[in-house]
């Protein structure tokens, strides 16, 4: 791995094990979402790129001959390989790599899912076209992730946030990035659906170990927040907060 994969890799291998249960990233309506698109479909071969803690993978695994789960993080997948094991699902590989440049085949995958990783990675449209090249000719893709307001106050609130909580955060698309972003890499949107989540402040810390120094930085800038701010992410006086999330179905 290049020193950009490794600098996102050394923030994640020592937070691996509380990914795979965390109760933010474990569970959730767009999971179950995920398992209804592969219940009844005839998918064999499907990628999970940047896996985490591996719950797309637990999802989809019951009903594809085969889930690829793909991470940068060492750690991570290394936890994903024993929860395999211990839920008993024999047909999970793991494969370590970045989204940019992929160790796949052309039209390798039947389907793609991508959960809750793109706001980390580089370059968005070349991860993209990455999945785009490696998906079969009108294969299926999800994509959740969050994304920002369109406000340029309410997008730097964010960003500035999600940096001081976690520094390998990169970015969180508005919707209209993303939607450029998957046109250019020659995705086909079909459905889009959009829906809050709480971050209860506590647990959003701990799940990054975010350092005392940066957290107290945190809690300056939220209890100063202007009032457009406090409203749009329905700040909480326990500093817990709201964000949107947005998921994404496309075919090659």
């Amino acid at each position: 791995m290049n020193s950009e994969t490794n600098y996102n890799a050394l923030h994640y291998g020592e937070r691996a094990n509380d990914y795979v249960t965390s109760k933010v990233h474990s569970s959730g309506p767009d999971l179950d979402a995920i398992e209804n698109q592969v219940k009844n479909k005839s998918f064999k071969k499907v990628l999970d790129l940047g896996c985490g803690g591996g719950h797309v993978t637990y999802k989809i695994a019951p009903y594809v001959e085969e889930v690829i789960a793909c991470d940068i993080t060492g750690e991570m997948l290394d936890c994903v390989k024993s929860e395999a094991i211990n839920r008993k699902l024999d047909n999970i590989k793991t494969v370590q790599s970045i989204a940019e440049n992929l160790p796949f085949k052309d039209a390798e995958f039947d389907a793609v899912f991508c959960r809750f990783t793109t706001h980390h990675w580089n370059d968005v449209t070349a991860g993209l076209r990455e999945m785009k090249r490696v998906l079969k000719p009108n294969g299926f893709a999800m994509f959740i992730d969050i994304y920002s307001p369109e406000s340029a106050l309410l997008d730097s609130w964010l960003q500035t946030i999600e940096l001081l909580r976690d520094i390998s955060h990169v970015r969180d698309l508005t919707i209209t990035e993303w939607t450029s972003s998957l046109g250019d890499a020659g995705f086909y949107i079909k459905e889009m659906k959009t829906s809050r989540l709480r971050m209860e402040f506590n647990s959003w810390i701990a799940r990054t170990k975010t350092p005392s120094e940066r957290v107290e930085v945190i809690k300056s800038l939220l209890k100063a927040a202007p009032k457009e701010v406090s409203k749009y992410f329905t700040l909480e006086e326990n500093l817990s907060f709201h964000i949107d999330s947005v998921c994404f179905i496309a075919h090659s």
